[in-house]
């Protein structure tokens, strides 16, 4: 398992038995646990990450990868397989997902302002680092 697996793990097993509330660097920030289904192995992954609250039940995620040249794997897995869930505290819904397009200026600024590493994240890439809009299923 490589180093960021076991980091991943350890953070998604603290969120669960702690009702959606992990420590450290993410004490009392917004997280949650997102599945999506492996572009090529067609396996099921999870990745825990910190969200924004849209309202009306939309929710946005960060393809931020803490400021890596590339996009995460959860992030090609979620373009190639919109149809995501997400474990926000002890409830797990389903959302089909998309890349922000004109929204994504506004919504990535306000990111930034309330939590500053990614402000850093941006820093150290050329990348414009992707926002994805999950919309209910419902």
């Amino acid at each position: 398992m490589s180093e960021m697996q076991d980091w991943n793990a350890q953070i998604i097993e603290e969120f669960r038995a702690n009702a959606g509330q992990v420590g450290g660097n993410f004490a009392g920030a917004p997280m949650l646990l997102l599945h999506t289904t492996g572009a090529k192995s067609g396996l099921e992954r999870v990745n825990p990450m910190m969200y924004q609250d849209l309202g009306d039940g939309r929710i946005a995620v960060f393809a931020s990868k803490a400021g890596a040249d590339s996009d995460p794997d959860w992030y090609r897995n979620l373009v190639a397989n919109p149809v995501v869930q997400a474990e926000i505290g002890t409830r797990t819904q389903a959302f089909v997902a998309r890349t922000a397009s004109d929204e994504r200026d506004h919504i990535w600024t306000k990111q930034k302002l309330d939590y500053p590493g990614f402000a850093q994240y941006e820093s150290m890439t050329s990348r414009v680092i992707p926002v994805a809009i999950l919309q209910p299923a419902d």
